[in-house]
C-alpha cells in the first residue's frame, strides 16, 4: 500500500511525466505555487524508460507525489496508449514507493507547441522540449483541479 506522505497536501513537490513510447516527458512542480520547470525528456523504447535514470531523476527531486499523463481519446474513451500509461504508472510506483496517481492529458502536446513556439519559435520545437512542455502542462492542469486559481 501506499505510505503516507508528511508533507501535508497543498505543499508538496510533485513530479510528472508525459508517457509516450518512444519520449517520456519529466517536469517537477510545487502544489503551493501551482507551477512546474520542466526537467526535459527520457528516451523509450516501446514505452519502456532506462529505468535507473527515472530512479535517479525521483531520488534527485524527492517527489512527494507523481502524475502520470493518461492519454484518452477526446470523448473521454481509453485508447491502446492509455493502457500502456497505466502500466508505466504502476511500475512507476513499485519501482518508487511514492504515491502515483494518472491524469487526464488531452491536447496537452498541442499545447505545449504552442506554448514553446510562443517562447522561441519554430527553434524552441524540439523532441525533448515538447514532451517536457507536456509534462509542465500536466502537472499545472492537475494542480488547478485540485485546488483552482493558486
Amino acid at each position: 500500500m501506499n505510505k503516507k506522505t508528511t508533507t501535508p497536501a497543498g505543499q508538496r513537490a510533485v513530479m510528472g511525466f508525459d508517457f509516450g513510447t518512444k519520449s517520456i516527458g519529466v517536469a517537477i512542480g510545487q502544489e503551493i505555487t501551482g507551477t512546474a520547470s520542466s526537467l526535459g525528456a527520457l528516451k523509450a523504447r516501446d514505452g519502456i524508460p532506462d529505468w535507473n535514470a527515472l530512479e535517479k531523476l525521483v531520488n534527485e527531486w524527492q517527489p512527494d507525489l507523481i502524475i502520470v499523463g493518461l492519454p484518452l481519446n477526446m470523448d473521454g474513451t481509453n485508447q491502446q496508449v492509455t493502457f500502456a500509461a497505466k502500466k508505466f504508472a504502476n511500475r512507476v510506483h513499485n519501482l518508487t514507493r511514492k504515491p502515483v496517481e494518472t491524469h487526464d492529458e488531452r491536447l496537452t502536446t498541442t499545447d505545449a507547441k504552442a506554448r514553446l513556439f510562443e517562447q522561441g519559435g519554430y527553434r524552441n520545437l524540439a523532441k525533448d522540449n515538447i514532451d517536457g512542455m507536456a509534462a509542465v502542462i500536466i502537472l499545472e492542469s492537475y494542480f488547478e483541479q485540485q485546488w483552482g486559481d493558486v
